[in-house]
Parts: C-alpha cells; structure tokens; sequence
C-alpha cells in the first residue's frame, strides 16, 4: 500500500521527477561546490515541507525525486532551489566568475513528470465503469452522471 503523506487538512501523494542543468551543461558540480549545492537543495527542502525521495548530482545536471505538498507549486520550488543555490555558490566560490559572466550559474527552465500508482488506463476505467460513461450528451469528454 501507498504511504501517503498527511498535512492538517489533506491526504496526498504527490510526487515529482525534476531535473536541471548547468549554464552552457558545462560540467562543474564537483568537490566542494556539489556538496554545497546538496546543503542548500536541501535546506530549500526542508523550509518548503518536501521530502526527497531520491536524487543525485551529476557534473553538469541535478535530478530529483520529491515529494511536494499540494500548496507548494512545482516551479516555485524550482525557482526558489535555483535562485537561492546560484546566489550563494557565485558569493562562496568566486572562481565561478570566470566561468559564468552575470548571475547566471543554472539553465534556463526545468523537466518536471509527476510518478504515481494510478496510470491513466486506470483512471479512465473508473471513469467508463459509471453508468452514465458512455453517454452521447458528453461535452469535452465529461459525463453527466
């Protein structure tokens, strides 16, 4: 059975595979700067309530598997983990400068894909197995039932 996560007033599974990369994919989370850079992933973690199932770091890209809470929205924690661990790492380590000219440390964007029990075969066959499914009033594939 699913171990599902509990706030005050909801009962969720929401889970994420996230992934990022370098400016230019230049290879350069190594030593120092990678363990840095998990410290402060996972402080932002930690701040924002989400728990990380699984994730490493590669020379030039970081892949995440968490579990976020319904209230905190895929790309806000994206945003805050990019921002927060350029702005640091570029003040710590002040030889990124010659790598990177401005405050630009991460690419642009992000891939998200959600991971679940339920697949979308097994939504639909709840949703044909109601007795007003297949219907031919149906409106942008939504059943009156």
């Amino acid at each position: 059975m699913t171990d599902y996560s509990k706030t005050s007033h909801t009962v969720f599974h929401h889970r994420f595979h996230i992934v990022w990369i370098t400016k230019y994919r230049k290879r350069i989370l190594t030593g120092d700067l990678r363990l840095r850079i998990r410290e402060l992933i996972a402080q932002v973690t930690e701040e924002m309530h989400i728990r990380i199932v699984n994730g490493v770091l590669s020379a030039e890209h970081v892949h995440l598997f968490v579990e976020i809470p319904p209230h905190v929205c895929v790309s806000d924690f994206v945003k805050i983990a990019k921002g927060r661990s350029s702005r640091k790492v570029q003040q710590e380590f002040p030889s990124l400068g010659k790598v990177y000219r401005g405050r630009h440390f991460w690419g642009r964007g992000f891939f998200s894909s959600t991971s679940g029990n339920v697949t979308d075969d097994m939504i639909n066959d709840c949703i044909n197995q109601h007795s007003d499914a297949n219907q031919p009033a149906n409106v942008s594939n939504i059943s009156l039932e």
